[in-house]
């Protein structure tokens, strides 16, 4: 298999192929096309290519022959900037070339008009096509390689007719093969889920344009076909681009400044683009960071007003609870428990449950707002959300997929260890009792040691207690998100991650008491006490089995302890 995957998005589009040196798909970088060559900040998305198409004039004979019918998989010349930029040729106002998007119309009405080069309307198939021949000739020049066989991601709710518009038009630029994956089975595949079993996977997919949770059951058939039942789907016109419309308004209100959004002269449209990537500048600095400052820069005319009345102080200090409470007041979280008892009130109608979701799948770069994941977490239970890699699992799902490197065994995805404290320091110490990427389910034993009670007060010890935490870190390479346990959002591993800083979570405070010492444990008796194992069950349970040394009896019995991610 060749291993080029395609996640075709409305907002942008992400490349994918298998690295056949490191087995795991990659993300490829196309500099002079996507959102920040050589970016590091992972809300930048820094590899991803805007799905925006500005059209041109072919240059020279040979550029104009491959318009031509039998010389188009050519692909001479260019007739198109896409990407980046596409978006740079319209920073200040949108020309009838550009297209900033076209799946949606490709999908409901392909022959809709999206663009106009002299005077020639273009319609969203014409649009697909050149969008895919910029990027496949992209690809060429970046690799050196001519994508021959694709497979492209699609939501679940399209139609034969949209595969089929996809198919032609990557068939129409020279790829000779192409197949079709389910988005929610990409995400399934991306985030590592095995599939020994029928499995419910409630996939939420909150990027700039709208929010959509889909439920639906997946089997290992299903992926070997790159297919999945839908048991319910919803979704809410809400994305990104609608949060930063409400933060300008809010920020606006907020310095007392009169907003006219309504305005489209060029110069005041161009203002409130302006204020729109600020808006959004400041959101997404404030998901790492305690505040920032919101900068309004009124159109020109109105400085010399502005300045009279505030004069140059027109900033407004942003913190990560402030845009909580707008998103608060605007109804986001409010249409998030809306959109889950939809899909949960649906769902019972098909016989499913709450309790028989087995996993929840966050994709989107909206994913990473405020509070956003908490609400989910509380719903469903941290064991089930997958979340620390939103922009890349639907694209890496894909691309295993294309490779076929789809593998059916499921792994432990963070590390778990146990909390000690240090004697004479009373400093945390971490032993790590299951380390990521181990395979499940284990034997009772993988970890067995003999343990001292701490009797940390200096009291004989009546309560063997364990707190299991989950430690959460990257590698270098392995950019990923983590929350801690107040909701507060991390970045771990890449370039612009927290190095070697981990996140910790502890699982049990509520309920650590593994076993009752009776007769319980001198301080002076420094000999081990207890043996301890511990492993991992079907379930992703931690199960326990806790000797007794002095007393010879089983305080547990192979017992689940917490629920394992």
């Amino acid at each position: 298999m060749s291993g080029w995957a395609i996640d075709l998005g409305t907002t942008n589009c992400g490349v994918a192929r298998w690295d056949k040196e490191n087995d795991r798909p990659t993300l490829l970088e196309l500099p002079n096309i996507c959102r920040k060559a050589g970016g590091a900040d992972h809300l930048e998305a820094p590899r991803l290519v805007p799905s925006a198409v500005h059209l041109v004039e072919p240059e020279g004979f040979k550029a104009w022959l491959g318009t031509w019918g039998i010389f188009k998989k050519r692909l001479w010349g260019k007739h198109a900037f896409i990407g980046r930029q596409a978006l740079e040729r319209n920073d200040t106002q949108h020309n009838p070339e550009f297209a900033p998007t076209f799946k949606g119309a490709l999908s409901r009405s392909a022959m809709k008009h999206l663009a106009r080069l002299d005077g020639k309307p273009y319609t969203a198939r014409d649009i697909a096509r050149v969008f895919m021949r910029e990027l496949v000739n992209e690809v060429r020049e970046v690799t050196g390689e001519r994508i021959k066989e694709l497979v492209v991601t699609t939501p679940v709710d399209s139609y034969e007719s949209y595969r089929a518009e996809v198919q032609r038009v990557c068939q129409s630029v020279g790829i000779k093969k192409v197949r079709f994956i389910d988005e929610p089975v990409a995400a399934a595949v991306g985030y590592g889920l095995g599939l020994k079993r029928k499995r419910h996977v409630l996939v939420v997919d909150f990027g700039a344009g709208t929010i959509d949770l889909a439920l639906v059951a997946l089997t290992a058939k299903g992926i070997e076909e790159g297919r999945c039942e839908v048991i319910a789907k919803e979704g809410r016109a809400i994305g990104g681009n609608l949060v930063d419309r409400w933060l300008v308004q809010e920020f606006c209100e907020q310095l007392d400044y009169p907003l006219r959004e309504g305005d489209r002269d060029e110069k005041t449209a161009f203002w409130y683009r302006m204020m729109l990537d600020e808006a959004r500048r400041v959101k997404e600095s404030v998901f790492f960071k305690e505040k920032d400052a919101f900068y309004l820069t009124p159109p020109e005319e109105m400085r010399a007003f502005e300045a009279r009345i505030r004069g140059d102080a027109n900033l407004l200090e942003v913190t990560q609870q402030g845009i909580q409470d707008i998103l608060e007041k605007r109804g986001l979280y409010e249409a998030l428990e809306e959109l889950s008892d939809e899909i949960l009130d649906a769902a019972m109608k098909r016989g499913v449950g709450v309790d028989d979701i087995d996993d929840v799948l966050m994709v989107g770069g909206s994913t990473l707002l405020p509070h956003v994941y908490k609400v989910f977490e509380e719903r469903y239970g941290r064991d089930r959300v997958r979340a620390w890699q939103p922009f890349e699992a639907v694209a890496y799902g894909a691309c295993a997929f294309a490779a076929n490197q789809v593998t059916q065994t499921d792994f432990i995805v963070h590390d778990y260890a146990f909390i000690t404290y240090d004697a004479k320091t009373h400093e945390p110490q971490y032993t790590t009792i299951v380390p990521k990427g181990t395979r499940f389910p284990t034997s009772r034993d993988i970890w067995r040691r003999q343990l001292v009670p701490t009797c940390s007060l200096g009291e004989p010890e009546h309560y063997f207690k364990l707190v299991i935490s989950e430690v959460g870190d990257a590698e270098p390479e392995d950019r990923r998100f983590s929350w801690d346990e107040t909701g507060k959002l991390h970045k771990l591993g890449g370039k612009s991650g927290t190095g070697s800083e981990k996140v910790i979570v502890n699982l049990n405070d509520a309920n650590p008491t593994l076993g009752y010492l009776k007769p319980p444990h001198a301080p002076s008796d420094r000999k081990p006490r207890l043996e301890i194992s511990f492993g991992i069950n079907e379930e992703r349970w931690l199960i326990a089995t806790v000797e007794d040394l002095k007393t010879k009896k089983t305080l547990m019995d192979n017992e689940p302890v917490v629920r394992l991610l």
